[in-house]
C-alpha cells in the first residue's frame, strides 16, 4: 500500500515516526466552470489519493521529498532566500509556506515525504489534494488549528500565486468529501450539502485521453473567465446591479445579446444552463435514475464542446464511442478542459467489456493508448491512524 511505502521511506530517512495524511483526488459529476461564476457544482472525492508522512525536525529547515513522479527533494530555509524550484510541486509548497508566513502562522522546521496514485494532469485535481493534504499535515504537527474552510482559502491562494485563477470547488471537494455521496456546493456562499449517489448496478470510471493540459500555462482558462466578467459588466451597466453570472437570468442575457460578442454571449449562456444541469443531476442521483444521469452527462459534454469550446477532438471522440455502446449510459469531459479525462457512467456487469471496446476504438482512431480508472467515491482529506 502506498501509505505504508511513504511511512517506511520517512522512517528510513528521518529516523522518527511521522504523522500520516491522506488527501484524495476529486471528480466533478457536473458543474464545469460554474465555480468562479459563483454558481453551483457537484463534485465528489475519490479513493485515489496523495499520502503525506510529516513530522517536526527541531531545525529552521523544511525538507520535502516525493515519489510523485521521479524521486525529488526540495529544501526550504525558513530564514533563507526562497527561489523558485525546478519541481512543479515544489512551487505549490513554496507558495503555501509563504502565504502561511504572511498570515502570521508561526512555522518551525519539519520533514515531509509524499507520494500517491492520482494521475497528474488528468483533471482529478491533484494540485488541490497536494495543497490541502500538506496544509492539514503542517497544521497538525505545529498545532496551528487550521479549519477546513481556512485550509481551502490558503490552498486557493497558492494556486492564484502560481498563476491559476481558480474558484474553491476543488479544495472543498477534497476537504469535505464523504464516502458514497456527491457534494453539492454553492460557490456564492460556500454552503454545502451531501447528495447520496443511489445508483445500483452502475459504476463510475475515468478514461484518461492522455492529452495533457497545463491550465496555468494555457491562458484559455482565464479567457473564459474574462468572457463571463464582461457579460456581468454589461448587465451591470444596462439592466441591474449584479456581481456574478449567478445573479443573471436567461431573460437578462437575451436583453443584452446585441451588446455582446457572439463568443461572450454563448459562454455566458453555457454557464447559466450548466447551473441548471447541476440541479437536474442531484434529483437524478437521489432517485437512482441511471439513464437520466447519463443523458445529463452527455448534454454537459456537448455544451462544453460547442458552447464553451474547452474540449479536444480526442475527448469528443471518447464520448462519441461511448454513445454507441449499450453498456455506457453517458460520458463527459471533466475538469478545466483542453485535455484530461472523461467521466463515464457504465453498467457494472459490462464495465470491463465497455472500457476495453472504448480503448480499442480510441487507439484505432488516434494511435494513443488511453488509461481507464474504475472509481470509488471516498472520504475527504483526513489523518490516517
Amino acid at each position: 500500500m502506498i501509505a505504508d511505502d511513504i511511512k517506511s521511506s520517512f522512517i528510513s530517512n528521518y529516523k522518527k515516526k511521522p504523522l500520516l495524511v491522506r488527501a484524495p483526488g476529486r471528480i466533478n459529476l457536473i458543474g464545469e466552470h460554474t465555480d468562479y461564476n459563483m454558481g453551483v457544482v457537484l463534485p465528489a472525492s475519490i479513493e485515489k489519493a496523495i499520502y503525506f508522512a510529516i513530522q517536526k525536525n527541531e531545525r529552521e529547515i523544511i525538507n520535502i521529498e516525493t515519489f510523485l513522479t521521479a524521486p525529488e527533494k526540495i529544501v526550504f530555509e525558513l530564514n533563507g532566500d526562497h527561489k523558485p524550484y525546478q519541481a512543479f510541486w515544489g512551487n505549490y509548497f513554496k507558495a503555501i509556506i509563504e502565504i502561511m508566513i504572511e498570515k502570521g502562522y508561526s512555522l518551525e522546521g519539519f520533514d515531509c515525504v509524499f507520494g500517491g496514485d492520482i494521475p497528474i494532469g488528468a483533471g482529478l485535481s491533484s494540485s488541490a489534494a497536494l495543497c490541502c493534504g500538506f496544509i492539514l499535515g503542517v497544521s497538525e504537527i505545529l498545532g496551528l488549528s487550521i479549519s477546513k474552510e481556512e485550509n481551502a482559502l490558503i490552498a486557493q491562494a497558492a494556486e492564484h500565486k502560481i498563476g491559476l485563477n481558480c474558484g474553491l470547488m476543488d479544495q472543498y471537494a477534497v476537504l469535505f468529501g464523504k464516502k458514497g455521496n456527491a457534494l453539492f456546493l454553492d460557490c456564492k456562499d460556500l454552503t454545502l450539502d451531501y447528495v447520496p449517489i443511489n445508483l445500483k448496478g452502475y459504476s463510475w470510471a475515468l478514461i484518461d485521453s492522455k492529452i495533457k493540459h497545463n491550465l496555468a500555462v494555457d491562458s484559455e482558462y482565464n479567457k473564459r473567465r474574462n468572457s463571463c466578467e464582461t457579460v456581468v459588466s454589461v448587465i451591470n451597466s444596462s439592466i441591474k446591479p449584479v456581481s456574478s453570472l449567478r445573479e443573471v437570468t436567461m431573460e437578462d442575457l437575451e436583453k443584452v445579446q446585441m451588446e455582446l460578442s457572439p463568443t461572450d454571449y454563448t459562454r455566458a449562456k453555457y454557464i447559466l444552463e450548466e447551473n441548471g444541469r447541476v440541479h437536474k443531476m442531484m434529483d437524478a442521483l437521489k432517485s437512482g435514475n441511471g439513464n437520466l444521469v447519463g443523458s445529463i452527462l452527455l448534454e454537459g459534454h456537448w455544451a462544453m464542446s460547442t458552447q464553451y469550446e474547452i474540449t479536444t477532438p480526442e475527448l469528443d471522440f471518447l464520448v462519441k464511442i461511448g454513445e454507441g455502446l449499450e453498456g455506457v449510459l453517458g460520458s463527459r469531459m471533466m475538469g478545466g478542459g483542453f485535455g484530461g479525462c472523461t467521466i463515464n457512467l457504465l453498467k457494472t456487469d459490462q464495465l470491463e467489456s465497455s472500457l476495453e471496446a472504448i480503448k480499442k476504438a480510441y487507439y484505432t482512431e488516434t494511435q494513443i493508448t488511453c488509461e481507464t480508472y474504475p472509481l470509488e467515491i471516498g472520504d475527504g482529506v483526513h489523518l490516517l491512524k
